[in-house]
């Protein structure tokens, strides 16, 4: 019996690398994509050689759709029958309100989080349709929930997520595919801070007077949603921390 197939997006650091590697001690073959060659090997030999699974890494920009269509036309064998679909990949980049926003910024969040999930996800559905069966879950985010001061493009991109999850279920369920997402709040153990205020160390200590949900976390949330039985569609996971009661209201009196 072949192992079962999951495909991870940004699968270098973060979300991505704790779900990796969930999936790979629960026995399945992976395929990994990222923009950062040398962390892509690096995932793929230790999952590969800990967990004795085969992995196929894709090093590519989700943004990029010329890029995309040409690594996913590359796969071939077995690695064509992808049973799970995990569209990862995403960041916020500014902190600014909408009159002092960087354009730059906009751009990159709204080609990551909105775009090459689109991109991913048009790439792959017709195999899952040919086969008549598969799972997508996206990560999605309470910023696609509720907004908050500042989150204005970020948010305005997850809650598209979060639009995108509902309407492509409603396009794919006649196929036997699902399709859910679990949206987190807060999460450490994961380059968000840092990319969000473009590396500046100080700003990025935001975690320090509370505790939020950890990349594990979310990783083993993900592969909750992925391990029911196939009659059973989970359709949106909410998760926060338990001292965040949402995104705009956090226990900041100190970590538990």
């Amino acid at each position: 019996m072949e192992k079962k197939i999951v495909l991870i997006t940004g699968a270098t650091s973060g979300i991505g690398k704790a779900t990796a590697k969930r999936f790979a001690k629960n026995g399945y073959d992976l395929i990994l994509t990222g923009r950062r060659k040398d962390k892509l090997k690096e995932i793929t030999n230790k999952l590969a050689s800990k967990y004795a699974v085969d992995i196929l890494p894709l090093c590519f920009d989700v943004r990029k759709h010329d890029k995309v269509k040409k690594a996913l036309k590359s796969i071939s064998g077995k690695w064509q029958n992808i049973d799970i679909l995990i569209n990862n990949a995403g960041l916020a980049k500014g902190f600014d309100p909408i009159h002092e926003g960087n354009i730059e910024d906009w751009e990159i969040m709204i080609d990551t989080n909105l775009k090459g999930l689109l991109y991913m996800t048009r790439e792959i559905t017709p195999l899952m349709v040919k086969a008549q069966r598969g799972h997508i879950i996206n990560v999605a985010s309470t910023a696609g929930k509720e907004v908050y001061p500042n989150g204005n493009v970020y948010c305005a991109t997850k809650h598209g997520v979060d639009a995108l999850t509902k309407a492509m279920r409603i396009d794919l369920h006649r196929h036997g595919i699902r399709v859910g997402q679990v949206a987190p709040g807060h999460v450490e153990s994961t380059e968000f801070a840092q990319v969000r205020f473009h590396g500046d160390k100080k700003k990025a200590k935001i975690y320090e007077d509370f505790t939020p949900t950890n990349s594990k976390d979310i990783a083993r949330v993900i592969y909750f949603i992925a391990s029911q039985p196939k009659h059973v569609n989970i359709q949106d996971i909410l998760v926060m921390g338990t001292q965040q009661a949402s995104s705009n209201f956090i226990d900041r009196s100190g970590r538990i």
